[in-house]
């Protein structure tokens, strides 16, 4: 059979129609799922951090008061000691040699003074019976004279041979922890030989942190005189979170601040002091200084992870009672636990979207459920199977 071109291409169009008619239409897309909480309204504490960094109360730095060779350590590194307990000890023979020799001296000088003390006595009623020139009694009372200062030398140089003597014995000025030992048995040790260990009060033990000088200035126009501040610092309540992110169960106090801010950094050093009875804690740890300063009243709160933040500005997704998206910038005051305060934008009730942020915009409809409790504190859940 002959098809003419026109034939074919009217039978073309048929098929084509044909198969646009058996094609279905795919359905309309469901909303998108989102996870909300209300906006909320409680009293809250407000708090301030600072990075921190622990030290011993008192860090005695061990060094040798005398020179000589090290024949015992005689404590266990990292073990607590008591105030004089015995560190190290020096070789102590050339030391008591020194001592017995300074005593030999002082014995010398003592006969000398004696000797001298009898010519003037025996002197003095020659003098007035012109047996002898007064020139020769002179003579004697000077000699006295110098054996007497001779004897306070002697003494002097006992008194320092017998410290030097007890300087062989290194024993700790404080209690506290030792520190991993820097001389070895047969060292030769003296005062310019460098620390041998450190010993660090560690209960109560210190925590250095630095506040900023803008925060130090907001504080002083909050307390005007010297007896407010002392008196609102002694008030304040610190908490000190570890590494691992635990909230050390005791409380601190403020300890003292510097005398002046850091020309470098432009932050004043702040110490506090927390019990730290089992020695738990110890110099060099890191962690954060939580300070409670005030409590914000009536304040509204959301989840932190229903605020983002974009070229400075705050905004969270609101569903109002039909469904309906609306993003609305907000102005965000201190941080509370997972908790914005917020000071502007919201009202108590309203519905914010926690999860869900990256599937929506102004003006969607979307199936809002309500966030469980761990989403709203900010706990990471389990990814689901």
């Amino acid at each position: 059979m002959n098809w003419k071109p026109a034939s074919l291409g009217v039978v073309a169009a048929v098929l084509a129609l044909v198969g646009c008619k058996g094609k279905p239409h795919a359905p309309p897309a469901s909303p998108p799922l989102v996870e909300v909480a209300p906006v909320t309204q409680a009293d809250v504490p407000l708090y301030h951090e600072w990075i921190g960094v622990l030290d011993g109360l008192v860090n005695a730095r061990i060094r040798a008061q005398v020179t000589g060779y090290l024949v015992s350590q005689n404590y266990r590194e990292g073990d607590p000691i008591k105030k004089g307990d015995l560190l190290f000890e020096i070789d102590r023979r050339p030391f008591k040699a020194a001592l017995d020799q300074a005593k030999g001296q002082l014995a010398q000088a003592e006969a000398r003074r004696g000797k001298t003390a009898l010519d003037v006595k025996r002197y003095a009623p020659l003098v007035k019976d012109k047996a002898i020139s007064q020139e020769e009694y002179d003579d004697a009372v000077q000699a006295n004279l110098e054996a007497e200062a001779a004897v306070v030398a002697a003494q002097a140089r006992v008194e320092q041979a017998d410290l030097n003597l007890e300087f062989t014995r290194i024993t700790s000025p404080i209690d506290g922890i030792a520190s991993i030992a820097n001389g070895q048995i047969g060292d030769l040790v003296g005062p310019t030989t460098g620390e041998l260990t450190t010993v660090s009060t560690v209960d109560p033990i210190k925590v250095y942190y630095n506040v900023t000088e803008q925060a130090y200035i907001n504080f002083t126009k909050l307390f005007a005189t010297e007896r407010d501040r002392y008196q609102r610092l002694g008030q304040l309540e610190i908490e000190l979170i570890l590494a691992d992110g635990a909230v050390y169960p005791l409380k601190g106090k403020i300890y003292a601040a510097d005398r002046q801010i850091s020309p470098t950094t432009g932050a004043l050093r702040v110490a506090a002091l927390f019990p730290n009875p089992n020695n738990a804690l110890r110099p060099g740890e890191f962690g954060r200084v939580r300070v409670k300063f005030d409590l914000a009243s009536g304040a509204l709160l959301v989840p932190q992870k229903a605020v983002t933040e974009l070229q400075g500005a705050y905004q969270v997704v609101v569903v109002d009672a039909d469904n309906k998206v609306h993003i609305q910038p907000v102005r965000i005051g201190e941080r509370s636990g997972a908790f914005w305060i917020i000071q502007e934008g919201l009202h108590v009730g309203q519905r914010v979207v926690v999860e869900g942020l990256q599937r929506v915009r102004e003006g969607m409809v979307v199936n809002a459920t309500n966030a469980p409790p761990e989403a709203v504190a900010g706990v990471n859940r389990p990814a689901a199977d």
